[in-house]
């Protein structure tokens, strides 16, 4: 008697701890362990009434994929209940073949027989010519993060297409992958506005391009017909490497996620006389010119003690770009702590150093007719250039820059669809 007793009491305190913990783990926490779903994967799994019928054209790159590493334009145009008419390719193309400014022409995809515009060079918005026969438009590329990445712009104008010409838009959404919850950099002045940078918001912006595109569409009066089909299980902490999606490079020279991290602030030494690795198996990783001393610009910038990154003195030959086919001497960006790294405040610590080591060597791009260098192109204002120049601090520009910050904070949070 005293046994079944025992297991009696034992069976009911195991059956309460279970629902215990099932009342602890509740709703939040099974969002939490929610499998992750692309935008791609929701639209035809659950939200294909959206196309079903209709004529699609699809805007893609190689980053078009969904987690099994399947295209999205073999996705599409193999399901019987889409009708997939038309491809157009942003910089770089629909298949990910050319490099960086290069012009891509109007030409056949070979695999599936349909046409492909380009999106790039003297045609950067779709005409209606290009939109004849379509009834929805659809846009699937993964962003790097940073304001500065064409293919955010790609979309800005097919946006402003579609509303011309009453066609519905829809954006299949992708993660951030440097995260959802970091900003940092100055707000692009309109006066600067470029293909590298055309509305007011910051270097890094902290948004994914769904976002980017429910904001450019209300705050800067597109007006277009737009849906986002929204990712499942994506949370703003998670960077790429949280997701357990495979990196596909977004252009030649985005190799890796450690290229992305570094991005918002290398890719400044593209409005620079420097190499910013281009050329190199490091693209952005490797900084460096013939004029510079490697170890003592390793050790400036280490002394620096900027967060999350330290420098190895490192030499290099691009194979095009700058300095093709000469030897460079510069450094290595490592990072050693994504969370704490500020890769907009590192790079402009090193475009500093290195102008006020070598104020003789060093120079940013030239200016054009308006008196507008690249550089001030890719930072978003011309004030920045001059106050290098003037010998102002990192933390001197930082300050000057955070009210925009604050103000675009405030309009960001109208359009996060992630928490």
């Amino acid at each position: 008697m005293r046994n079944r007793w025992w297991m009696a009491c034992l069976a009911v305190i195991l059956g309460l701890s279970l629902f215990t913990g099932v009342l602890a783990k509740g709703p939040s926490e099974e969002k939490k362990n929610q499998k992750l779903e692309l935008g791609i994967e929701v639209l035809l799994k659950e939200k294909k009434y959206l196309i079903k019928g209709k004529r699609v054209g699809l805007i893609t790159n190689p980053t078009g994929v969904d987690q099994r590493l399947n295209s999205v334009v073999d996705l599409l145009y193999n399901d019987p209940d889409v009708q997939l008419v038309a491809l157009y390719g942003p910089e770089h193309g629909v298949r990910g073949s050319e490099q960086a400014g290069e012009y891509v022409p109007f030409y056949i995809d070979e695999k599936t027989g349909l046409p492909v515009y380009s999106l790039y060079g003297p045609t950067k918005k779709p005409t209606p010519e290009m939109l004849k026969g379509v009834d929805v438009l659809l846009f699937d590329i993964q962003d790097v993060g940073t304001r500065f990445y064409t293919y955010i712009y790609t979309m800005a104008y097919a946006m402003e297409a579609a509303k011309e010409n009453n066609i519905p838009f829809i954006v299949l959404d992708r993660p951030n992958p440097l995260g959802g919850t970091k900003v940092e950099g100055p707000v692009l002045d309109p006066k600067y506005s470029s293909f590298v940078g055309m509305y007011p918001i910051p270097l890094r912006h902290g948004m994914t391009v769904g976002e980017l595109a429910l904001l450019f569409n209300k705050e800067f009066g597109i007006g277009a017909d737009v849906t986002v089909v929204k990712m499942k299980g994506w949370k703003r902490s998670m960077d790429y490497d949280n997701t357990g999606l495979q990196w596909v490079l977004p252009s030649p020279n985005m190799p890796t996620l450690d290229t992305a991290f570094v991005y918002p602030g290398a890719a400044l030494f593209e409005g620079t006389n420097v190499s910013e690795g281009r050329g190199t198996t490091k693209p952005f990783e490797l900084i460096g010119a013939p004029f510079i001393d490697s170890v003592e610009l390793a050790e400036k910038l280490n002394a620096l003690h900027l967060p999350g990154v330290i420098f190895r003195p490192a030499s290099f030959t691009p194979t095009f770009s700058k300095y093709s086919g000469k030897l460079a001497h510069g450094v290595q960006i490592h990072v050693t702590n994504r969370q704490a790294f500020k890769p907009v405040e590192t790079g402009l610590a090193m475009v500093k150093t290195i102008h006020d080591i070598y104020p003789d060597q060093f120079a940013f791009s030239n200016e054009n007719s308006q008196g507008i260098s690249y550089f001030d192109q890719l930072i978003g204002n011309g004030w920045v250039r001059q106050a290098i120049a003037d010998g102002m601090t990192v933390g001197e520009m930082k300050q000057k820059w955070e009210k925009d910050i604050e103000a675009f904070m405030k309009i960001r949070k109208k359009y996060l669809l992630y928490w």
